[in-house]
């Protein structure tokens, strides 16, 4: 009883496999669509590539300026900064700017007492006159010849002797008024009205912020490719969201040994006032720009070794290029020779293809 038990299950299960062999093979083959209705075929809707074609995703190249770029760091200088001191000592009698406003070259910021100093300049100025009508009275007869040339020449002397005196008086008091060398914004001062300097103490800080310095380093790799009036951009974190531009006018011709890096300077206009000496600065320093380069999308690249390739569609087939490779930015590869403005390649499904295999183009993924 067993035996027969057990070839009836042999047979059920024998039954069985043969009903779902012939339900996957004939019933289903028989719905299956034909060729010319298949998605991806030769009819409507295929993206235009052979009948049977292996779907792929395709973009055309681009054309576009490609820079080479270095980034670094810097800090933002004053294009002229200084700190005004008397060059005497004396007491203060008058402040005549206030703080943090502009200023033009030669505005009188700051008097100190200049009493002693008018007066000697009075008596040097006394002094002057008199020695002028004895030099005149000299040479008058000295030509009447009563008088010497001795004497001619004594009251000569102590004319050109008085008038240094005089000028010195002039310079003397000239020092006792503080004026600004050049067009800036002020700081905050440092001394009060009746305070007494000495020469040397800081007053007030002036700064030319219209255009500021900016310095910044680079590898001594980029020696070679560093130009004056090279462009960058800048950005700080003191005005986010917006960039900055600026110009190289200077490098420094000596390479720090500590760093191996050089040093180049930049100015950056400010004529808003949004930056300030001081700020810590991002740089991005374009080294040279190339017009009507081609650029890929980076995942149309198949790397084989150390050479680089892309498929090209041309005519609903692919055709693998071997390319040249430059620049790489943001998501994108500049293609030095290879390809031509125009071309297509595929950017997804290389690993279903080889060279010539025919193919439909697909829109992308979730378009």
């Amino acid at each position: 009883m067993k035996l027969i038990g057990r070839l009836f299950i042999l047979v059920a299960l024998l039954g069985l496999g043969g009903g779902a062999w012939w339900y996957f093979t004939v019933h289903q083959a028989a719905d299956m669509p034909t060729a010319a209705q298949a998605p991806g075929g030769s009819g409507p809707g295929g993206g235009g590539g052979p009948p049977g074609g292996i779907p792929v995703e395709a973009e055309q190249v681009e054309v576009g300026d490609v820079s080479r770029t270095v980034t670094s760091v810097g800090t933002l200088f004053s294009d002229e900064s200084v700190v005004i001191r008397p060059e005497v000592a004396g007491r203060i009698t008058e402040i005549r700017f206030n703080e943090g406003e502009r200023v033009r070259k030669g505005t009188v910021l700051l008097k100190l007492d200049d009493a002693i100093a008018r007066a000697t300049l009075e008596q040097a100025m006394a002094s002057l006159n008199l020695s002028r009508t004895e030099a005149d009275r000299a040479d008058e007869l000295y030509r009447q010849g009563s008088g010497s040339a001795r004497a001619r020449d004594q009251a000569r002397a102590k004319l050109l002797a008085d008038e240094a005196s005089v000028s010195l008086a002039k310079a003397q008091l000239a020092k006792l008024d503080l004026t600004a060398p050049f067009d800036g914004v002020l700081g905050l001062r440092r001394v009060s009205v009746g305070d007494v300097v000495q020469s040397g103490k800081d007053i007030v800080n002036l700064e030319a912020i219209d255009t500021l310095k900016l310095d910044f380093r680079v590898p001594e790799l980029y020696l070679p490719s560093v130009r004056v009036g090279q462009t960058l951009a800048v950005t700080v974190d003191a005005v986010p969201g917006r960039s900055f531009a600026g110009t190289v006018y200077a490098i420094d011709p000596l390479v720090d040994v500590n760093g191996r890096s050089i040093n180049v300077r930049a100015r950056v206009p400010n004529g808003d006032d949004a930056l300030r000496p001081g700020l810590f600065a991002r740089v991005t320093l374009t080294l040279t720009t190339r017009k009507d380069s081609i650029l890929v999308p980076e995942q149309s690249l198949v790397a084989v070794g150390a050479d680089q390739f892309v498929f090209k569609v041309t005519d609903g087939k692919v055709q693998r290029v071997k390319v040249r490779t430059g620049e790489r930015r943001a998501a994108k590869v500049e293609i030095l020779d290879g390809l031509l403005p125009g071309d297509v390649v595929v950017t997804a499904g290389h690993l279903k293809i080889r060279d010539g295999a025919p193919v439909t183009v697909v829109p992308p993924v979730g378009s």
